[in-house]
């Protein structure tokens, strides 16, 4: 579980690792990642099993709890802090290997140009379609450049939660596709009359769409953000299964679906551009319809993502053996609800960001490992010592998550 859990965090170690940190370099940013993680992971298992405690502190639970807690805390911001070295090595990384691939691509085209044209000879499609890829690729360089702080063309497929959003790579691929027959039309229109539009309101139909959804997805969002029905904590670095998942890493079936049917509709219609390079490839409005119905689910599923965190109810904690009692300064209290750990916020760095306010007092939940994990905090339940600072009498109780949300309050008693 933990050798799993330093792969999802920071990848695996690598061979031939620096020996030492090198400001700029990306190697040794993310070497140092890895191991900040190992680190932070073998702590974690090391206090889950009860080792490493100072004999000052061991004698008191609560005093040894908030100890570790402190320690695991510690460590987590050390891993966060390399990780953010690690992000901006990786983004750098990505503006380099996206200008290749897209250098890589009008040389394959070129290549397969070349090898076809053997036997058959140099046509003005070719020339026109050699055109069109040096025409995008200089000015997908240009923006590249512009944008080479946020990882070059990866930036305007980045949300503000800084993962990649599905509804803008979908539109964005759409129109890509429509800039490219556009000007492979306008191409070969300076050697041949033929230059049919004919057939065109499909492919036009389904482009609208995409981007009105890629707008109307970021309004959706950001609205239910503003109106605190929705929870998002940003994220170290994009990710390709950002496309296909949600917060937490898991996949999604709307954004998969939307995915798969763009590309399969955006596929098809490349291969008619490919049968008939003369014209604008026609696009059955089944298709388009097709692209309509996924699209209208996927924006279904942004509308009801998510939720506001709430409080259900806040008792005194008991241990086996313990008799029940009124709550009272030093006891500990159990906060029951859900939306305490959104989603994308169940590593440690956001987790050590939780608080409970109790009256006036802002108490830090504290970290209680397990053996590949945390047992506390969770999202549905809450674990905290009542703070020696806490008057007697009524309270009100709500938690803060990660994300900045408060809760609803609920009012406990407090005994002398």
């Amino acid at each position: 579980m933990a050798v799993q859990e330093a792969r999802r965090y920071g990848g695996r170690h690598g061979a031939g690792e620096h020996p030492t940190a090198c400001a700029g370099c990306a190697h040794c940013g993310e070497t140092g990642h890895r191991r900040a993680v190992a680190a932070f992971l073998a702590r974690r298992e090391e206090l889950a099993a009860g080792h490493g405690v100072p004999a000052a502190v061991a004698h008191s639970p609560v005093a040894a709890r908030q100890w570790v807690s402190d320690e695991l805390a510690q460590s987590a911001r050390a891993v966060t802090a390399h990780g953010r070295e690690a992000s901006l090595a990786w983004l750098a990384r990505v503006r380099t290997g996206s200008l290749a691939a897209v250098w890589a691509a009008v040389l394959a085209l070129l290549l397969g140009q070349a090898l076809t044209a053997l036997g058959t000879g140099w046509t003005a499609a070719r020339t026109a379609g050699l055109c069109t890829a040096l025409l995008l690729a200089a000015p997908l360089t240009a923006a590249a450049h512009a944008h080479r702080a946020r990882g070059g063309l990866l930036a305007p497929l980045t949300g503000e939660d800084n993962r990649l959003s599905t509804t803008r790579a979908v539109a964005a691929a759409w129109l890509l596709f429509l800039c490219y027959t556009l000007l492979f039309l306008t191409s070969r229109s300076l050697t041949t009359t033929a230059f049919g539009l004919s057939g065109a309101a499909g492919l036009v139909t389904v482009l609208a769409l995409v981007s009105a959804v890629a707008v109307t997805a970021r309004l959706v969002v950001s609205t239910r953000i503003a109106g605190r029905r929705l929870q998002k904590v940003r994220a170290d670095r994009p990710r390709a299964a950002d496309l296909l998942c949600d917060d937490n890493g898991r996949a999604d079936l709307a954004d998969v679906q939307y995915v798969l049917v763009s590309g399969a509709v955006l596929a098809f219609a490349a291969v008619r551009l490919a049968a008939d390079p003369a014209r604008l490839p026609e696009l059955p409005w089944s298709l388009a319809l097709l692209v309509a119905v996924s699209a209208a689910w996927h924006l279904a599923a942004k509308c009801t993502e998510g939720g506001p965190p709430a409080v259900h109810a806040v008792v005194r904690a008991r241990e086996a053996g313990d008799l029940d009692a009124p709550i009272r300064t030093g006891d500990d209290i159990e906060i029951r609800g859900h939306g305490f750990v959104p989603a994308g916020a169940a590593a440690p760095d956001p987790l050590t960001r939780l608080v409970v306010r109790i009256g006036p007092v802002h108490a830090h939940v504290p970290l209680v490992p397990v053996p590949g994990g945390f047992a506390n905090p969770t999202d549905t339940v809450l674990t905290v010592p009542l703070p020696a600072d806490v008057e007697p009498g009524r309270v009100e109780v709500s938690v803060v998550t990660a994300a900045g949300f408060e809760t609803n309050r609920v009012t406990i008693d407090v005994a002398d």
